[in-house]
């Protein structure tokens, strides 16, 4: 896959026959591209990096090294999620870097959301550059791009942290073997591949994780409302049966707050924005219609769960004209 075209003619990937078919010709393409070499994966848990990572292990097999990076900016749990699943399940070559007070330092009073967006993609390389330095014959960078990423930065609509190469000075190639391929083709390909449903079906998370959705400039303590909000979100759509169902749910904390009152006293806190969509292929998406009954629920959670929250809202703006993420 050299180019960033997807070619016209090219069969939209529905099925277990036209996903297996997919995976042998991947397979071949990477060790033709990869031959004896060693790959460095960006490896965040998500069904993107983890089809890339099941596509190497089955192409090149320890040649592959994972990074996973925990930037601050992850869901509740997820960097013990990814070590358990990968680390200790399937048995990957898995290296933990705690970099969460590298990260939120370099964004500390950074409010322009593309700002925000380059600032972590350039850590995210600085990170990989460090840890390559530390292994033997690296030559090779993994990426899970997929078509929409390099469609929204095509279009000027946001950068990506995956989308544009390396700098000069990283003797890194590219592997990008799941980039000319839409959400729901990477999942049929998952699903091929033997991965385990929870990752194949886990909901799309941004490159630059809860970053875009601690909007404006980013404090640990709302970084912590987004991330607590977004825990209480995901058990209540479970709890109901919406998991797996509805294709996008998280919460978003604006940089702005409403005056409330709790406990009969004044409170001036934030508000906390639900937003759930589903697509096919996050180049348009509607509004999932949800139950007074759930959100009364999720409200009245999050309101007593969450500190420095004090008003709960629902965004239900489909795509266009708003974009998923808000940043």
């Amino acid at each position: 896959m050299n180019s960033n075209k997807r070619p016209e003619d090219m069969q939209r990937i529905t099925t277990k026959k036209l996903a297996e078919s997919f995976i042998n010709e991947q397979i071949a393409e990477l060790k033709a591209q990869i031959g004896n070499k060693k790959v460095l994966l960006a490896l965040s848990g998500g069904v993107d990096s983890s089809v890339v990572a099941a596509l190497l292990i089955k192409a090149i097999g320890n040649q592959l090294t994972c990074v996973h990076v925990n930037h601050g900016l992850l869901r509740k749990g997820e960097p013990e999620q990814v070590i358990k699943v990968f680390r200790e399940e399937l048995g990957a070559n898995l290296i933990y870097v705690d970099a969460v007070d590298r990260f939120l330092d370099k964004l500390a009073g950074v409010s322009d959301p593309e700002t925000k967006r380059k600032i972590i993609g350039k850590e995210f390389i600085d990170v990989f550059a460090e840890e390559a330095k530390k292994l033997d014959g690296i030559e090779f960078l993994a990426q899970g791009t997929i078509y929409p990423d390099i469609l929204e930065s095509e279009d000027g609509i946001k950068a990506h942290h995956n989308v544009g190469g390396l700098p000069p000075e990283l003797q890194f190639e590219l592997c990008e073997p799941v980039k000319l391929l839409y959400k729901d083709e990477v999942r049929v390909v998952g699903h091929a591949l033997g991965l385990p449903e929870g990752m194949v079906e886990r909901q799309p998370f941004p490159g630059p994780g809860l970053g875009v959705r601690c909007v404006g400039a980013i404090t640990r303590d709302r970084l912590e409302a987004v991330r607590e909000s977004d825990a209480i979100l995901r058990e209540e759509f479970a709890a109901a049966g919406l998991q797996g169902k509805v294709w996008q749910y998280f919460t978003i904390v604006p940089d702005f707050k409403s005056t409330g009152i709790t406990d009969g006293k004044r409170t001036y806190d934030w508000p906390v924005v639900i937003r759930a969509v589903n697509t096919r292929d996050a180049i348009t998406a509607t509004v999932e219609e949800l139950s007074w009954e759930l959100m009364k629920k999720i409200t009245s959670r999050i309101i007593a769960e969450v500190k420095g929250v004090n008003r709960v809202l629902v965004d239900i703006t489909p795509k266009p004209s708003g974009t998923i993420e808000w940043e």
